[in-house]
């Protein structure tokens, strides 16, 4: 196998910048480091430059015939925190190294949740709806139909690594009891009020409010919540997914909201995005929808260029562990 430390010199290296949207190659010429590189938009220049591509900073416009047309390629920095998209065992056989933006939009994403809570038990998403349609909407009579606090309430947080710990810590400022769910139940020191694993998840879910998806897509999660997980909860929780959209059976989650029996679901990813027109889910009140935009923040590619450039640095001190290595 090739040498997986053999990226060319600093004179020599050729780095490819790929995003559809994000101003990477604006970011990365501000660092003034002196290194040739290009940057593309779209997947038919991402093809166009491979052949002589050393190091590809990509996320959305992978795809795994890359490896096939980039004989020079040694190092793979996704922009996203997420790398399910790529084929580890491949990028391994072809000694190319990858590694994850993981932390990069951990702020982001934790707040985002959280902004979902609280759209939630303030009914924000509710008011918005009166608001188009220039409704000043009465006081509510009924105590149980008006607005929450979310002080004393239970959230159930699936996956608590940066973002799920750092949601945890948020969440447990303003009164509310945080459970957890992660593999590794030891590591999670003091950041939540219980943590438990993840086979014991439909121990805990008929006690939580909000049930927030902050986890990878793998094998073990995609289809977690599924039909069985939603007849766990209670009527009155909240699903928020920040994670990924296969993570829930989505067909499951669409009956156990028009069945009523759960409260709502709060939306930032979806099986296919965007997501069909068609879907009963747009017209739903009950749910909310972002655009896969809670790792959105005006410092995304400043954060993604940190990791790259230091990254950088490890490959040609010839270091084996890179920040955030996936492969």
């Amino acid at each position: 196998m090739t040498d997986q430390t053999a990226i060319p010199p600093r004179d020599r290296i050729d780095i490819l910048l790929a995003h559809a949207a994000y101003r990477m190659g604006e970011t990365f010429a501000a660092r003034n480091t002196g290194l040739r590189f290009r940057e593309v938009r779209n997947l038919d220049a991402l093809k166009e430059a491979m052949p002589t591509a050393d190091v590809l900073v990509v996320s959305g416009l992978w795809r795994n015939e890359l490896l096939d047309i980039a004989p020079r390629l040694r190092f793979v920095q996704s922009i996203g925190a997420g790398t399910d998209q790529y084929p580890r065992d491949a990028l391994k056989a072809k000694g190319v190294r990858l590694a994850s933006a993981q932390g990069v939009n951990e702020r982001s994403v934790s707040e985002h949740a959280l902004a979902l809570i609280l759209t939630f038990t303030r009914q924000l998403h509710l008011a918005r709806d009166n608001q188009a349609a220039r409704t000043w909407r009465p006081m509510i009579t009924d105590p149980a139909r008006r607005e929450q606090e979310v002080g004393g309430k239970t959230i159930v947080i699936v996956g608590l690594g940066r973002i799920g710990s750092r949601l945890a810590a948020l969440a447990r400022a303003l009164g509310m009891r945080v459970v957890g769910v992660r593999r590794d139940t030891a590591a999670a020191g003091s950041i939540a009020d219980e943590v438990v694993a993840p086979g014991r998840l439909r121990d805990v879910l008929p006690g939580a409010d909000f049930v927030v998806l902050t986890c990878p897509l793998t094998p073990e999660t995609q289809g977690m919540i599924d039909a069985a997980a939603f007849a766990a909860m209670k009527p009155s929780a909240v699903l928020v997914n920040v994670a990924r959209g296969r993570v829930v059976d989505e067909p499951a989650m669409i009956d156990a909201l028009q069945a009523g029996r759960i409260a709502g679901a709060a939306l930032d990813c979806a099986w296919e995005e965007p997501i069909a027109a068609a879907s009963p889910l747009w017209a739903m009140p009950n749910v909310v929808i972002t655009p896969h935009t809670a790792g959105e923040t005006q410092k995304y590619e400043a954060n993604v260029v940190d990791i790259l450039l230091e990254n950088l640095e490890r490959l040609w001190r010839g270091e084996t562990m890179l920040r955030n290595q996936v492969v």
